[in-house]
């Protein structure tokens, strides 16, 4: 008879060597799961935005009570007076490729955000498109997919910077009821970052934009994540210049 604990040893390493069927974890088996010691900074005062932490707010949206999607891009109230406004930030977007949804009809579950700016949890502003070419560009998006984003204004009576906080992300087709595709709150935000930084143009106004990235803000990984998507944690900080 073998001894207890060079028993149990052996089974442990017997266990262990079964490959364990990773649908069953209940993660996206694509981004396997390494413990980390990233520490999410304290809230503080910023310049241009209001940190959503410091008044209860946080930077994952509210898709279901449980799960949201990432803000990981903003656009600074050090932009243009001009971007601020709604009629200026839907210039801006279209300059950088997105529009309206197809038709001026929403598709899918109406996400809320709390930007802690004491308005608590509020729907979304707008929900844009990948403006594949100019008429019903977005519908071809609504089709096979693509890049897409929802934004929110601070705009509160606690926080009433008028910074846009957007949760970019790109997304697969119709068939696939436009689910998130694999590392895709990371694709989408890089998408939408490059596009920005490039330059643009619409009705004959050109833009510049600056991009800062920080982390700190938000937690890596897909822990309250929708779809266990894991994101990277690092977020956009756009400011947008007239020229």
């Amino acid at each position: 008879m073998l001894p207890v604990l060079p028993f149990l040893a052996l089974c442990v390493s017997a266990a262990l060597a079964i490959p364990f069927p990773s649908r069953l974890l209940g993660w996206n088996a694509q981004t396997p799961f390494v413990p980390s010691k990233f520490q999410v900074d304290q809230p503080k005062v910023e310049i241009g935005w209001t940190d959503p932490r410091l008044l209860g707010g946080k930077f994952i949206d509210f898709t279901t009570p449980r799960y949201g999607e990432p803000l990981n891009v903003i656009i600074s109230n050090l932009s243009d007076p001009f971007v601020l406004t709604d009629e200026g930030f839907r210039w801006y977007y279209k300059s950088i490729g997105f529009s309206e949804e197809c038709l001026g009809l929403h598709y899918g579950h109406v996400h809320k955000a709390d930007l802690g700016d004491g308005d608590g949890r509020k729907s979304e502003h707008i929900l844009a498109r990948q403006h594949y070419f100019p008429r019903w560009g977005t519908c071809w998006e609504s089709l096979v997919g693509g890049n897409h984003f929802r934004a929110w204004k601070q705009n509160g009576t606690d926080a009433n910077t008028g910074a846009w906080f957007l949760g970019a992300s790109k997304e697969q087709d119709s068939t696939k009821h436009h689910m998130i595709v694999p590392d895709g709150y990371n694709i989408g935000r890089d998408l939408l970052v490059e596009k920005a930084i490039s330059g643009s143009s619409w009705k004959g106004i050109s833009w510049v934009t600056d991009v800062e990235w920080r982390e700190g803000l938000v937690e890596p990984g897909f822990k309250g994540i929708n779809h266990a998507i894991a994101q990277d944690g690092h977020i956009a900080i756009l400011t947008v210049h007239r020229v």
